[in-house]
This record gives structure tokens, C-alpha cells and sequence, in this order.
């Protein structure tokens, strides 16, 4: 029996987050119960658009990535790239200009700039360069299907759109199948961050954009002074969306995706990818990340059972927190995005959710990064190299 007013009250915090998975399953139902907006409207509107893609060594599969860019159902587009010259990637680059001689392709070298981020400078030079007003950023480990272009380009028909984003879903790899990894990061991502986009939009509106995919425009970046004006601070993926929102502009979030290939290979590479993110937010938002605490399940669970261990308790709790997070999953997932999600994805959402906790605890003791290699602090929003590194060649030399 509970016998003190001190468990009762207790074993109602542990329920907390309940009440976020109750607010993730509601807010995914009405988020994906919109359908699409995309080219519905605005079907006539197709504006030429240049396609930006900054360049850091080669992904995975990278030919087959960039080559979905030059399949694209669109009438006139550009496609620019931004390598270092001695970049591993070129020569795929290289090979795609001459496998799709009728795509206008343009390959940058270097980014003329010294920034901390190297990508976020890369991007200030391609904006600068673009032929087209409407611009459509990518990452390099994006593949995407004919209609990308026109998707997630019409929504900027409407004046009060200053942005355009997607979910992206791991690209399905049907010789080889998938990994443990793989399968616990797709765990996380639909149980853990896209429940957290909805419940986001749901509340505040959609106020960043996911890098995958961001859809603008030359006058909506220069509203904030450009990718210049972030290119020494973190998650620049983030502050794109969120900047234009500050000025006055809709992000919108679609109800497409795209598909990502795999950049790690190990636990440790996806450990590492997510406590850098973890910490990111850290900094950027200390109470937002201070009240994370409310959304992990598994422990408050576990912390119940510990404090009143009777087979009702502990079955109810338990059993409720299962219930709720393969429902998210199921809805985000199978409902929303389409994808395929086996009973082996289900029975990794308390090692996903174990490994979250963990990793939030961590971060509270983080004071650097680590990104491409290299170490950085986060220092009043600004990313500060552990060890000074010297300027690129590329850099010093300006424009080739």
C-alpha cells in the first residue's frame, strides 16, 4: 500500500510525461490529418530555382544522392556546389556534369571566407553566386524523388511563407537491410524528434527548419543579414527557420520527406551525433533543455516502481509508457511518413529512451563539441575552436 502523501504525490510527477506523449500522439494525429499542402496551392507556380549544396567529403553513396537532384521534374533549375579543391567528393561531382550534360551544374571552389563553421560559409558564398532568387538547400547525404523540387517550392506561392522544410526518413537499403544502429537512430527519431517537432508546432508554430531541406528565397536570408551572420554559430539549421520567423514570415513544415543515408557507422558515432546536438540546444535554449526532464519516460517509470514496487504500480506504469511511445511511433511513422516499422524498432524504444536520458545527463557536464574532427566551445552562442585552426588555403587565397 502507498502509505504516505509524500509517494502520492511522487508517483503523480512520474506521470508527467504521459502527459507530453498524450500531447505528441494528439498533436501528430492533427498535423498529419492536413494532408499536404505542397503543390495544391499553388500548382501553376514554378519559379526557376537554384540548388545549393556546400560540400565536405563523401558521404555514402554519394553519387546516387546528388544524381536525384539531376532528375528532377522541374522546368529550370541550377545546381551549385561549394568543395575545397582537394576535396574527396570532386571527382563524383565532376562525373555528374558529365553524365547530365543538359543540367546546369556549377561547382564553386572554396568559400573565399574564414568562419568557424565551414559549411555555413560555403552556403554565404553559393547564396551570393546563385543565379535564382528562390534558393533550395540540401545536405550532400540527401536523395530525393522527381517531384522534390516542385514540392517543396510552391508553398513559397504564398507571400507570407518565408520558408520551406521536411521530415527526412533513413533511405531504405534493401541488399543489406539495416543495423542495430540503424534501427535504434530510426527509434529515436520518430519516437523522440519528430515527436518533439510536432508538439512544437502544435504549441508555438514551426520556428526553424530541419537541414535536410530548406526552401527560400535571396530576400528572406539577407532579412537577417545572411548566412554570413551565423557562419561562427552553431546549428545553423535551426537559426535559418528561426530567423525569418522573427521576421514576421511562416515557416512550413510539409508533410513530404526525403530520405538520408547513414553517416555513421558504429554506437559511437551515433552516441557522439546526438550528445553534439544535445549540447547544442543546451546553450541555445537552457530551460527547454532543463525541462527535457519532463519527456523522460523510462526513469520517472522506474523511479515509481522503485518507490511503490507492487505488481499494480509497476504494470500500469510501465505499461502505460510502452502503450504511449509505440503509438507515437506508429502514428509519426507508419501513418504519417509511410514507413515501415518492425516489432525489433518497437522493442528498442526503452534502449533508445535509456541512451536519451543518459546522453541529457551528460551534456550538463559538456563544455565543447565535437564536429567533422575537430573540437569547439560554445561561447556566448559563438562556436570558439578548441585549438585555433589554421585558415584554408581556399580562404587566404579568396575566390579560384
Amino acid at each position: 500500500m502507498i502509505s504516505t502523501a509524500a509517494n502520492y504525490a511522487f508517483l503523480a510527477l512520474a506521470a508527467t510525461p504521459f502527459i507530453y506523449y498524450a500531447l505528441a500522439i494528439f498533436s501528430s494525429l492533427r498535423f498529419f490529418r492536413q494532408g499536404s499542402p505542397a503543390r495544391k496551392c499553388a500548382p501553376g507556380f514554378t519559379p526557376p530555382v537554384s540548388n545549393l549544396k556546400p560540400i565536405r567529403g563523401l558521404d555514402p553513396d554519394a553519387y546516387e544522392n546528388l544524381a536525384s537532384f539531376c532528375r528532377q521534374d522541374y522546368p529550370e533549375y541550377e545546381i551549385l556546389f561549394c568543395v575545397d579543391t582537394d576535396d574527396p567528393a570532386l571527382p563524383v561531382i565532376e562525373k555528374l556534369q558529365a553524365d547530365f550534360p543538359d543540367r546546369k551544374i556549377r561547382i564553386l571552389f572554396g568559400s573565399g571566407r574564414i568562419a568557424t563553421n565551414d559549411k555555413v560559409a560555403k552556403l554565404a558564398r553559393l547564396v551570393s553566386e546563385a543565379s535564382h532568387e528562390v534558393v533550395v538547400i540540401s545536405d550532400s547525404d540527401v536523395r530525393v524523388p522527381p517531384d522534390y523540387l516542385s514540392a517543396v517550392v510552391a508553398p513559397l506561392a504564398d507571400p507570407k511563407v518565408g520558408a520551406v522544410t521536411c521530415f527526412y526518413v533513413p533511405a531504405q537499403d534493401t541488399t543489406h537491410g539495416t543495423t542495430f544502429v540503424q534501427d535504434l537512430q530510426s527509434t529515436g527519431m520518430l519516437a523522440d524528434f519528430y515527436a518533439g517537432i510536432v508538439v512544437a508546432w502544435q504549441l508555438d508554430g514551426v520556428k526553424f527548419t530541419l537541414g535536410p531541406t530548406i526552401a527560400t528565397t535571396r530576400d528572406r536570408l539577407a532579412g537577417f543579414g545572411g548566412y554570413q551572420a551565423i557562419e561562427n554559430r552553431p546549428a545553423d539549421d535551426l537559426l535559418v527557420g528561426r530567423l525569418i520567423a522573427d521576421q514576421g514570415y511562416r515557416v512550413e513544415l510539409l508533410r513530404y520527406c526525403v530520405s538520408t543515408v547513414a553517416d555513421y557507422h558504429s554506437f559511437s558515432d551515433l552516441f557522439y551525433k546526438r550528445l553534439r546536438w544535445i549540447t547544442v540546444m543546451r546553450h541555445m535554449r537552457p530551460w527547454g533543455h532543463l525541462g527535457l526532464l519532463f519527456t523522460h519516460g523510462l526513469p520517472w517509470c522506474l523511479a515509481a516502481a522503485l518507490v511503490e514496487p507492487s505488481l499494480p504500480v509497476v504494470t500500469a506504469y510501465l505499461g502505460i509508457y510502452f502503450l504511449l511511445r509505440s503509438s507515437i511511433i506508429w502514428i509519426i511513422g507508419v501513418r504519417g511518413l509511410k514507413q515501415r516499422v518492425s516489432w525489433k524498432e518497437l522493442m528498442l524504444i526503452p534502449v533508445w529512451d535509456a541512451l536519451a536520458f543518459a546522453i541529457w545527463l551528460i551534456s550538463f557536464g559538456r563544455k565543447s563539441v565535437r564536429w567533422r574532427n575537430n573540437d569547439y566551445y560554445i561561447r556566448d552562442g559563438m562556436l570558439v575552436p578548441v585549438t585555433p585552426q589554421p585558415a584554408p588555403e581556399e580562404a587566404r587565397a579568396g575566390f579560384d
